[in-house]
This record gives C-alpha cells, sequence and structure tokens, in this order.
C-alpha cells in the first residue's frame, strides 16, 4: 500500500466560490450518548450522492443543487431525516438505536443455513443485471507503530458488470489522486499486502462467491443466528459465520446481514482466522524483501450495501491489516497498520462504458504508481471524499514538514 494527500474542507459557507455553485453539507454525527459515530451513511434522497462519516463522526457532503433533506444510517439505529432550512454546515445531528421486536423476527436456532441459501437464491433478483459506473472515493494508510509513514487517496471510478458475471469483469480506473510518503529511509517497509483500489472488487461478497460464500467453502463453516437488528429502519437477520473444521487455507469469522423482506445481503463483517499463522501468511501477503519475517496479527474486512428500495447496490468498504515485520539481526520487531477504505459517492444514469487505458488498476499495480504528490488546497473541490480525522490531519501535517526540510 502506499501513499498522498492533503484535505482541506470548506465548512465555512453553504456554497462553494467559483463558476459552480456547489452545495456544501457538514456536520458531526453522534449517538444517544453523544460518542461520535464513524461509518454512518449520509445520503441525498432522490439522488445519487452519498458520503460516510469518518472516525470523528464528521463529514461533508457537496451537491450540484440545494437538497431539502439528507438522510442518516446505521445499522442497528434508526434512519434519521434532516430538514435543510437555513444551516447547511456545522450541523449537529444524533441517532437513537433501533429497537426490533423480536416476536416479528421468526429466529429459529437451525434456520441460518437456510436463510443464508435463500439469500443467495436472491442475488439475481437484488443486484445489478446491467453494466454500472460509480464515482468513489479511495484513501489508504500505513501507520509504523502509531505513526504514520504512508497516506494516499484518490478517486475513482468502479465499474460494475451484470451480477451474474465472472468479478474479473469489473474494472478501478483511478480518475484524480495525490500520495504523501514519509522520506525515511527507515520507513520504506517493501512488504505488498493484498488489497489497494480492487478491494471492492474482490470482498464483493454477493458477487465473488470464491471469496467466501460457495459451496466447498461452506462445508467448513457453521452458521447460527444472532439477534436481529435494523438497518435504514428495515429488520436484518443477522448470520454468524464460524470455522468448525480445518481447511487448506485461512477461513474467516464474522457477521452477514441480511434484509428480511427482500432477503439482500446488506453488510458483512469478516475477520480472518489466525489460528494458523501460515495459512493467514499466504492469505495476506503478496510479496516482501529477503530477509524480512511477516507476521500476521488481524485481517477484517467490512462490506455494506445500500438499498434504494428498487436495488441494492455495494457502498462503502474496508480493509483493515495489522502485522508484525522484522529483520533477522534486529531484536525487535515493528509493527504495522495499513488500512483501505473506499465509499461510493455517485453514480452514472443511462448506458456507461468501461474504463480503459493506462489509468485502469489492475491487480499487480502499485496504487503509488497512479498518483502524484500536490500541495493544491483545492484539490477535492468538486469532488465528495471521506474527511480526514483530525488525528490523520496531523499526521499528514507533520510528514507534509518532514518532506519540505529533505
Amino acid at each position: 500500500m502506499a501513499v498522498a494527500f492533503w484535505l482541506t474542507a470548506s465548512t465555512a459557507s453553504a456554497f462553494t466560490d467559483g463558476g459552480d455553485s456547489l452545495c456544501v453539507i457538514s456536520g458531526v454525527v453522534t449517538n444517544d450518548h453523544r460518542v461520535p459515530m464513524p461509518h454512518v451513511n449520509v445520503t441525498v434522497p432522490n439522488e445519487h450522492v452519498a458520503v460516510v462519516t469518518n472516525e470523528d463522526g464528521a463529514f461533508t457532503l457537496k451537491c450540484q443543487r440545494q437538497p431539502s433533506h439528507i438522510i442518516l444510517s446505521h445499522v442497528g439505529y434508526h434512519q434519521r431525516r434532516v430538514k435543510l432550512n437555513r444551516q447547511f454546515t456545522d450541523l449537529r445531528i444524533q441517532l437513537v438505536p433501533a429497537s426490533v421486536v423480536l416476536s416479528d423476527v421468526i429466529v429459529v436456532a437451525n434456520n441460518a443455513l437456510e436463510i443464508l441459501n435463500a439469500a443467495m437464491a436472491k442475488i439475481p433478483d437484488n443486484y445489478n443485471n446491467e453494466d454500472e459506473l460509480y464515482t468513489c472515493f479511495y484513501r489508504e494508510t500505513v501507520q509504523k507503530r502509531s505513526r504514520y509513514i504512508n497516506v494516499a487517496e484518490a478517486v475513482a471510478q468502479l465499474y460494475k458488470t451484470p451480477v451474474y458475471l465472472n468479478p474479473s469483469t469489473d474494472r478501478v480506473a483511478i480518475e484524480k489522486g495525490r500520495r504523501l510518503l514519509s522520506p525515511k529511509a527507515s520507513d520504506t517497509l517493501g512488504v505488498k499486502i493484498m488489497g489497494g483500489p480492487n478491494t471492492p472488487i474482490w470482498i464483493d461478497i454477493v458477487k465473488n462467491k470464491d471469496f467466501i460464500l460457495n459451496p466447498e467453502d461452506m462445508q467448513y463453516y457453521d452458521f447460527s443466528m444472532e439477534t436481529p437488528t435494523s438497518l435504514d429502519d428495515r429488520p436484518q437477520y443477522v448470520i454468524r459465520v464460524k470455522p468448525v473444521r480445518s481447511a487448506p487455507y485461512a477461513l474467516f469469522t464474522g457477521l452477514f446481514y441480511i434484509d428480511r423482506e427482500t432477503l439482500a445481503f446488506t453488510r458483512a463483517e469478516l475477520s480472518l482466522d489466525m489460528s494458523d499463522r501460515g495459512k493467514a501468511t499466504r492469505y495476506m501477503l503478496v510479496r516482501k524483501p529477503m530477509g524480512v519475517r511477516f507476521k500476521p496479527r488481524e485481517m477484517s474486512v467490512l462490506v455494506n450495501y445500500h438499498y434504494d428500495g428498487q436495488q441494492t447496490r455495494i457502498s462503502y468498504v474496508r480493509a483493515l491489516f495489522r502485522f508484525n515485520c522484522d529483520w533477522k539481526r534486529r531484536l525487535l520487531a515493528t509493527s504495522f497498520t495499513a488500512q483501505s477504505e473506499l465509499v461510493v459517492t455517485d453514480r452514472a444514469v443511462g448506458k456507461v462504458k468501461a474504463p480503459r487505458g493506462r489509468d485502469s488498476f489492475y491487480q499487480r499495480d502499485a496504487f503509488f504508481d497512479k498518483v502524484s504528490y500536490f500541495e493544491d488546497p483545492d484539490f477535492w473541490h468538486d469532488y465528495n471524499i471521506i474527511e480526514p480525522s483530525e488525528s490523520l490531519e496531523q499526521a499528514i501535517d507533520k510528514l507534509r514538514k518532514r518532506i519540505a526540510e529533505r
């Protein structure tokens, strides 16, 4: 993974300066205990514009015209519809937990696999059956211990073919991006792990059956029902998955969320089983330099889907990797954390074409080769992004100063 950026969010005015008037809406989302909520979906009704809150619960949403409302949703909470009057910035929005009446949801201890199979059978009905093109914001970071050494971000085009086609027909292209890399030679890791901008392709559980939901893999798992919950005020089945048999490769533990009415997959939270470090290493690691020992600690992925009343589409993905690396002649191992996240911010309507050419991103490509270093404060002027958290902004300032001092 690699890096790049500096962000300045416009929150002082509801409208930006310049020829095109973008309506800018910003705020912070908290729960009923006033604790900031990350990864809350923020959308504009009847539009294709969306974003998610950052780790501090903050968001900025840019629209071509002034909306009357925004809608906020998160699993386990009531959907919140916020009317926009004169105030567009510095909003303070609170979400309230949703309670699902258990008597309204049939929960039988041994029917988890039956519900899962029914949801898999409904995939052709619930997801896209034609080519679609999404505009996305992508960010990846790498930390050495607690210090950021790489940050990169980009606007990407995600091309999705019909759900019944092989996921290899999907494409990601970098439209605009930048990176920031630590200038310290000792921060050059040289280790490549799986992930990158292609993450929404390989962890799309409804399309990439080889990821986990295939007959060969399912024989190694046990599936059980958890307490139902709510998403967008729609009741959800929650199914827990955990390995019960040994497989030739690493398996996963986690949760699947399935819409009770449509039987569409709406969310998956999965973690790689670390009980066999050799298998986990083979799954996570792409390559490393000679003499470096790689020790996996954690790999977790989150994928969210959004239902617009007709179809369910992928909306947000996040992948987190924690691992240690040591060199044979050093006594202490160094811990690293790599994270990537992508949010769908817009969807093209009508006929679309697959991205082609040098900007298309392939599995063996390095992200930092596709983007450059910029210091333009208006770099993201026209785009919806995931706002950087306060700690990330501070880390970026430190990286920029180190680069300037070189």
